[in-house]
């Protein structure tokens, strides 16, 4: 690993001899927000033909960095470059029209159009006279791309009707459609399933076998060691290093980015389970269309043990969390706390009743972003002593609960003050985890905790949620990520359509096994290992 010069100090973009095969180059990128530096004169370079991975804890500057690159932002200062030629986008219809192209993390696309029609928005192709659009030409042209790069997908197919690995790839062909010949790809592995991770790099190294330019951003070391040809850290804005894959490890790679010696693996010892805790039988909750997306859904939870509920997403997590909480409502079946049926009840009933719940959207569901960090940690307890006495605030113990949280749970901030939304995304989950584990619940239900967080976070919420665990806690986990549910779980399930097809204890269960059963249910996975 290379770390940079420590003792630059100049601002002005830094002269460096060209390279012929640099497609994309930036020097002295710096990008300011008010009160935050969030590029620090950052060098990047991108090759023809390579993978070149960004790696960097929440707000390190990865996303304002590529936003840049994206003519999204326009930098305070530095040069950017494109194929040797300074350029200043004024937005992303500029860098387009560079042959750039980005995938974002949250898919840009219309559910109930068709492949060819959300390929071809805002580029129309039209007939002879431009009045009329050739959605043939289209389909043509889609068909053709598919084919070269691997992308196979059906151009009338809705997108409703879609994997979320077929989704992806249509994000792609729309960048490969405007002739992008430099992809950024903002955590493009965050939904799939094992198996769609290995296509998916595939279609990377067929991509880049046939000359397109790949920026990678992602938290998933291991992924990064697997796709990457270059490997980029930035830390608080500034790059602290690059690193060869070759001679790289996962605890290197979390170092440089943290800082800090990062432990990759929770040491934790045995579970030693107790009375069942939470039970759910027969369940049936509808989604907001009125479709049955939780269908006749069963499992125990025990004090003391870890439950994983291990899926792709859109088989039914969101809505069976949201049952549990009660957010929303039951068509049948019983979710019962300690043998009392909890079905029905509002989500404060629930709360008081013991459960805890970390939301899986933290910005729509866990915290207020306009509320301070201290209201944001009394959410759910405002109305009870000591925070309200005679139906006055009492703002002394708010605080002094908010500044214990903040130092418990490690919440990097300047005060308690600060509003929820000027915190990264590691430590708006730090704020949602602290005012729930703060409450002793009986069951604590973490929905997907540690999606799109920096291994330093990661490290130490698994930490707080085997804590949990140790002292008699019921835990169920719900996470899409196997790596997360082979570390943390003492048994897993797998749901696949609003059904748990497959559970085990954790010393049986196979990353094989578990990820057929998440991609396509209980008998082909059965009848893929049996062959």
């Amino acid at each position: 690993m290379t770390p940079p010069d420590a003792t630059a100090t100049d601002a002005t973009p830094t002269e460096a001899p060209a390279t012929p095969d640099v497609v994309l180059e930036a020097r002295g990128i710096t990008k300011h927000f008010p009160g935050v530096l969030a590029n620090d004169r950052v060098d990047f370079d991108l090759r023809r033909g390579e993978v070149h991975c960004i790696l960097g804890e929440n707000g390190a500057g990865k996303t304002t960095l590529v936003n840049v690159f994206f003519g999204l932002y326009q930098p305070d200062a530095g040069e950017l470059r494109v194929g040797g030629e300074p350029v200043a986008f004024t937005g992303s219809g500029d860098a387009i029209a560079r042959n750039i192209g980005m995938v974002h993390q949250h898919f840009q696309l219309v559910q109930v159009f068709t492949v060819a029609e959300n390929v071809m928005l805002g580029e129309e192709v039209r007939r002879a006279g431009g009045l009329l659009l050739d959605i043939d030409e289209a389909r043509r042209r889609i068909a053709e791309l598919s084919e070269r790069y691997g992308l196979h997908v059906d151009p009338d197919a809705k997108i409703e009707d879609l994997s979320v690995g077929q989704q992806q790839r249509v994000e792609l062909l729309k960048a490969l459609f405007r002739d992008a010949d430099i992809l950024i790809l903002d955590e493009p592995t965050a939904v799939l399933t094992p198996g769609e991770v290995d296509e998916f790099f595939d279609v990377v190294r067929s991509l880049t076998g046939q000359g397109k330019s790949i920026i990678f951003i992602t938290h998933k070391l291991r992924e990064v060691l697997a796709v990457a040809d270059r490997i980029t850290v930035l830390r608080d804005g500034r790059v602290v290093g690059t690193a060869d894959p070759e001679e790289a490890t996962q605890a290197s790679l979390a170092t440089l980015m943290v800082g800090r010696e990062i432990i990759l693996s929770i040491d934790k010892g045995p579970a030693t389970p107790g009375d069942v805790r939470l039970r759910v039988r027969d369940l049936e909750v509808t989604d907001e269309r009125g479709v049955r997306a939780v269908s006749g859904l069963g499992f125990e939870v025990r004090e003391g043990e870890i439950y994983g509920l291990a899926g792709v997403e859109g088989n039914g997590q969101r809505e069976l969390v949201e049952a549990i909480a009660g957010m929303r409502p039951v068509s049948g079946g019983a979710i019962e706390l300690d043998g009392v049926d909890l079905a029905g009840a509002s989500p404060r009933k629930v709360h008081e009743m013991g459960v805890g719940h970390v939301p899986e959207d933290r910005n729509k569901h866990g915290i207020v972003g306009s509320f301070t960090i201290a209201d944001n940690l009394v959410l759910n307890t405002y109305h009870r002593r000591p925070f309200v006495r005679r139906r006055i605030r009492q703002l002394k113990d708010v605080d002094d609960q908010a500044r214990e949280l903040v130092k418990r749970y490690d919440v990097r901030t300047p005060g308690i003050d600060v509003p929820a939304q000027n915190l990264s995304g590691g430590n708006q989950q730090k704020v949602i985890i602290a005012r729930e584990l703060s409450g002793e619940p009986r069951v604590l239900m973490v929905a997907q905790p540690t999606r799109g967080l920096d291994v330093g976070s990661i490290e130490f919420i698994h930490r707080r949620i085997v804590e949990m665990r140790d002292a008699g806690t019921a835990v169920l986990l719900v996470s899409a990520e196997l790596d997360e549910i082979f570390t943390l779980a003492d048994r897993i399930g797998v749901l696949f359509r609003g059904s748990i097809v497959g559970e085990f204890d954790r010393a049986e269960a196979t990353r094989s096994t578990v990820g057929l059963l998440m991609a396509s249910g209980r008998a082909e996975a059965d009848e893929a290992v049996a062959s």
